[in-house]
């Protein structure tokens, strides 16, 4: 470990090799750092931090703040950052409650400056939250999801691979997969053709994903309906069965459509 002697490290802190800890840097006695992580100047790491290999860190942020939930009683509980992963400027993560014990910020995420990820919020890999984006507790957002600048995301919300919101959105509503959200109120406004395309996925799959929500959203059926047609007239792959598995999942229900769909 490379630590400025203006920083306050714990002694039982366990911080892996070629860390390196800047000035002015607060560790706790709880906490774990996985080897070739970057802390800037300012970075406060409060007990229940558990951080991954090859992590930076930005001045101002910190990782492990106990969650502003009133239910929380002071229980032994983490947040747990992976591997690769960048935590810009001034970020907050909290650690979780006795609701789900943990809050996670998967590998190769990137989290821009301002941002807060609350108690208990599930956040899978290859992930991007932007600039002053709020994710309330419990969130839940899964793998190559891109959450854009300035949006508030409502506690409980589930958002699903591949998605794209649009920047300041507010998200009160489950966002199914590989879809692109916006305007306000936010609806369907098809589908992440420019991030599906990034990750590789063929014109066949990219065809078959239009074509279940144009099922979904344009044919004036209801949910239920939406799904015996998706179930009966498409066969099962591994899109179609995302989709259909996500929808009928969903507690508070997914995002409208468009009218201008409809």
């Amino acid at each position: 470990m490379n630590s400025s002697s203006l920083a306050v490290v714990h002694p039982d802190a366990k911080i892996g090799q070629n860390v390196t800890v800047s000035p002015f840097v607060v560790i706790e006695k709880d906490v774990v750092i996985g080897d070739n992580c970057y802390l800037h100047p300012h970075v406060v790491i409060l007990n229940g931090a558990r951080i991954g290999n090859n992590c930076t860190i930005f001045p101002g942020a910190v990782i492990s703040g106990v969650p502003q939930d009133l239910k929380f009683a002071g229980e032994h509980t983490t947040a747990e950052i992976g591997n690769n992963t960048t935590i810009r400027e001034c970020v907050t993560v909290n650690r979780g409650t006795a609701s789900k014990g943990k809050t996670v910020v998967g590998n190769n995420c990137l989290i821009m400056a301002y941002s807060h990820v609350a108690h208990d919020c599930d956040i899978k890999d290859h992930v991007i939250i932007g600039n002053s984006t709020q994710l309330a507790g419990e969130v839940e957002v899964d793998d190559y999801a891109i959450v854009s600048g300035g949006s508030l995301v409502h506690q409980f919300v589930r958002i699903s691979k591949h998605v794209m919101i649009q920047g300041g959105s507010r998200v009160g509503k489950d966002i199914p997969p590989y879809t692109l959200i916006g305007r306000d109120p936010i609806v369907y406004c098809g589908i992440n053709i420019v991030g599906l395309r990034r990750r590789g996925f063929t014109n066949d799959q990219v065809f078959l994903i239009q074509d279940i929500y144009r099922t979904l959203y344009t044919r004036g059926l209801n949910n239920s309906e939406a799904i015996k047609c998706i179930e009966t007239e498409y066969e099962p792959s591994l899109e179609r069965d995302l989709i259909l598995t996500f929808i009928k999942t969903s507690s508070r229900g997914i995002v409208r459509g468009s009218i201008d769909e409809l």
